[in-house]
């Protein structure tokens, strides 16, 4: 069903550090909140514990407490639920042994049935050794509602734009638009906001498509400033919303018709390079 509106809510705040019971009351509070009618309520990354690298005490499977909160949280409210938290896999077991445990940065998609897609965050952030910490993911994800296409990544993800281009071609051989919106959720810190808001403002450009950045706010356990500029942008750069420094549930709703004016005025789409990513 091809749907021209889709609403999405943009939570941004600070953060609890590594405490999660804290972050998801404080995080159900502000979604018990939101007075609009929505249907994708974005979170920023590692919501439930802070951008941390102890991962082998505060990670989860999927069978832990975090996912099914979101589980929760998406039926009750009845609203796709995004963002990222630590997930423990257990690797090629062998018999009688635990495994190889491996940890992700996980974005997960929740839905209000819930069933769920995931994205593991491909492009580790080396600078604050998350490397060392997580395994990178392999794939992207783009989600599907109502005839929307939605490519969802995170934070570091924003600084390599081949990951995030529209490749799709049709049967002529033009390039066509893989997806409609772009979602990074992020810790991204404030010394570094130029980056993020003129890279935001680039993936909606190249690829003409509505981006969303969700950022948190406040110091970090590390001592690190983030400034929040969760950002909304339209089709050719335009910023929709923008809020720096202070904690924000912000409700906006997109406009499918506007975007394919846009793509329509301006095919640069088809004129795009062919190219293949391993």
């Amino acid at each position: 069903m091809q749907v021209n509106e889709i609403t999405f809510t943009l939570i941004q705040s600070s953060l609890h550090w590594e405490d999660k019971a804290a972050n998801l009351q404080m995080f159900e509070q502000k979604i018990e909140s939101i007075s609009q009618k929505t249907e994708v309520v974005i979170l920023p990354e590692m919501f439930s514990t802070g951008f941390t690298m102890n991962a082998a005490v505060l990670s989860e499977t999927m069978d832990g407490p975090t996912v099914q909160w979101m589980k929760d949280i998406s039926a009750k409210h009845k609203i796709i639920l995004v963002g990222s938290l630590i997930i423990k896999e257990n690797l090629w077991p062998a018999a009688g042994s635990n495994g190889n445990e491996a940890f992700f940065n996980r974005l997960i998609w929740m839905l209000p049935n819930g069933q769920y897609g995931f994205y593991d965050k491909r492009h580790l952030f080396g600078f604050a050794g998350e490397d060392q910490s997580y395994s990178p993911g392999n794939k992207r994800f783009i989600a599907s509602v109502n005839g929307w296409k939605i490519n969802l990544q995170v934070c570091y993800d924003l600084r390599f734009p081949v990951w995030s281009r529209q490749t799709r071609s049709n049967s002529n051989g033009d390039y066509t638009a893989e997806y409609d919106v772009l979602i990074y959720v992020a810790n991204w810190p404030q010394r570094r906001n130029h980056a993020w808001k003129t890279l935001l403002q680039a993936r909606a450009i190249e690829n003409q498509s509505y981006v969303i950045g969700v950022n948190r706010i406040g110091e970090d356990g590390n001592g690190i400033a983030h400034n929040g500029d969760s950002m909304v942008v339209g089709p050719l750069g335009e910023v929709l919303y923008h809020k720096e420094k202070e904690e924000d549930v912000f409700t906006i709703t997109l406009d499918k018709t506007k975007q394919l004016d846009v793509r329509n005025k301006f095919p640069f789409l088809k004129d795009g390079d062919g190219f293949a990513i391993y």
